[in-house]
């Protein structure tokens, strides 16, 4: 049963790396730190509640932050930023995920390929889901989405560890969310070769 949950709370930790992958990284380690149905101490992967770690994942949230202020949230999310984005959540997700079944297993590589699955997944379904709800606002609500972002991430991460089975219900709203954001582009295409 350990390791069901340990599955369910690597499913929604990769996916929470994959919406935003800083804050999720340090819930999971702080509530690692307090043994809050989670422990990465004494596993290969003790590191995911060290202080080290723990001090990337802050250093990482100013730099976005700082880089969302400078070039705009549409702008940080395209081109080779949205590329590095991508890179850093499946790479957060892989290791949370893998973490989640180090904790009462010693095989934990297979969430590393877990955790990329399910942090591509968040990342594609919520970056589609916020340049879709920017284009509708103004510039200063458009601005807010980074922060309704970083609580979404931080919300599933938190609710992962603390109820593991709501780990496959985020993933499950993720695809159904990515699903969609790609039946309306075939539409939107459909649409414009009619035109034509």
């Amino acid at each position: 049963m350990d390791t069901a949950f340990d599955i369910l709370t690597g499913i929604g930790l990769a996916c929470a790396a994959g919406i935003r992958p800083f804050l999720p990284g340090l819930a999971a380690g702080a509530l690692a730190s307090a043994d809050l149905t989670i422990d990465f101490q004494g596993t290969d992967l003790a590191f995911l509640e060290g202080t080290g770690w723990l001090l990337a994942l802050v250093l990482g949230v100013v730099a976005v932050t700082i880089v969302h202020r400078r070039l705009g949230p549409a702008g940080a999310e395209t081109g080779p930023l949205r590329v590095v984005m991508l890179v850093v959540s499946a790479g957060v997700g892989a290791v949370l995920f893998a973490g989640a079944l180090a904790d009462h297993s010693g095989v934990w590589w297979p969430g590393l390929i877990g955790g990329v699955v399910c942090a591509v997944i968040a990342f594609e379904a919520a970056t589609s889901l916020l340049a879709r709800t920017r284009a509708r606002l103004d510039a200063e609500a458009a601005a807010a989405l980074n922060l309704y972002a970083e609580g979404a991430a931080l919300l599933t991460a938190v609710a992962s560890v603390l109820a593991p089975p709501l780990g496959i219900v985020a993933l499950g709203g993720l695809v159904w969310l990515l699903a969609g954001s790609r039946r309306r582009e075939g539409e939107k295409y459909a649409g414009l070769r009619i035109l034509r």
